[in-house]
């Protein structure tokens, strides 16, 4: 039986500008050449002697295409993929031509770099790693983070709904304006709910989800919630992947507050350094006796979804000290 939800996801070039996709391609390019260095040479002494020889011109080519390709991915991205693998492969054998015209005539093992083999080679080796970004993401097939995604989101627990419903019924004679408003609330995070997950969305609209779900949490709780906000310096116009933070709230939320008997302090702090973006929520952190199980599916979940966003450039971290429970977030600073 087909799915009820089936999404189209269409190949994407990969993110020059990602860290983990340079590293990938120094790794690949070397690798090759090494490889075709053993499989040249009678022994392995000699084939060591002329990956350095291809070394020597490889490398100064291969950082000069990754600038320019660094350079390039903005444009890159918005073509058809078709039309960007082509400028890919079209820039990356030009770049190979012009710098063998400049170097080649000059390098330490010319009769190893003729201009005809080093185009057919900077041709085949830029093929072939299109073709391995393109497996690797569907590897990381987006319908199987979908999934997860999916039952992240559906992680907005049926007692939570029924817990909001309830405050609402018993606000609508006494405060019809903040029942009214609560009820808007709860409408604005569903709809969220329902949104292509596949999209980046903007740090104001995620912030302005997190509001809203504390106002819902703080009908519930009153006073016993208390959350301080750290905002000033947080960059309104980052992309993010959505419902990334708001899940975090609502574990510190569920482990940190309700199972207490006090108020408990929860702190939200985003901010921009330098070219990332680092958000931060604390919650107290209760003893044994007094946890709740159950918070490794959010987290494993968002780990999962910030690395097919943003590969190995994102970090998500957890720590226990001075009896507060803190998760870190980081990722590149993008808008």
């Amino acid at each position: 039986m087909p799915s009820i939800r089936q999404n189209a996801y269409p190949d994407v070039l990969p993110d020059f500008r990602n860290l983990a996709v340079i590293a990938r391609v120094l790794l690949a390019v070397n690798v090759l050449a090494l490889a075709g260095a053993l499989y040249a040479s009678p022994s392995v002494m000699a084939a060591l002697e002329r990956f350095v020889y291809i070394a020597a011109f490889l490398e100064p080519l291969l950082l000069i295409e990754l600038v320019a390709l660094f350079a390039l991915a903005g444009v890159l991205a918005q073509l058809p993929y078709s039309a960007g693998c082509a400028a890919v492969l079209t820039s990356v054998v030009l770049l190979a031509g012009v710098y063998h015209g400049v170097v080649g005539v000059v390098a330490v093992a010319p009769e190893l770099l003729s201009l005809a083999r080093t185009l057919v080679l900077a041709l085949f080796v830029a093929a072939f790693l299109l073709v391995y970004f393109r497996l690797h993401t569907k590897a990381f097939s987006p319908a199987l983070a979908e999934a997860r995604l999916q039952a992240l989101q559906a992680r907005i627990r049926p007692h939570f709904l029924f817990n909001s419903l309830n405050a609402v019924l018993a606000l609508i004679r006494r405060d019809p304006k903040r029942a009214e408003r609560s009820l808007e609330d709860l409408a604005d995070l569903f709809r969220t709910l329902m949104a292509d997950a596949r999209q980046f969305v903007r740090l104001a609209d995620e912030i302005s989800l997190l509001e809203r779900y504390a106002e819902i949490e703080q009908l519930r709780l009153g006073d016993r919630l208390r959350i301080s906000w750290e905002l000033d310096a947080s960059p309104s116009d980052a992309l993010l992947p959505p419902m990334v933070l708001q899940p975090l709230l609502e574990n510190a939320v569920y482990h940190g507050v309700e199972p207490g008997t006090g108020v408990g302090d929860v702190l939200v702090r985003i901010e921009r350094r330098g070219e990332r973006v680092l958000a931060t929520i604390e919650n107290p952190y209760l003893e044994k006796g007094n946890q709740r199980a159950g918070n490794r599916m959010a987290l494993d979940n968002i780990r999962e979804r910030l690395a097919l966003f943003f590969d190995a450039e994102a970090r998500l971290e957890t720590r226990i000290a001075n009896g507060r429970y803190r998760v870190d977030i980081e990722i590149p600073y993008r808008k």
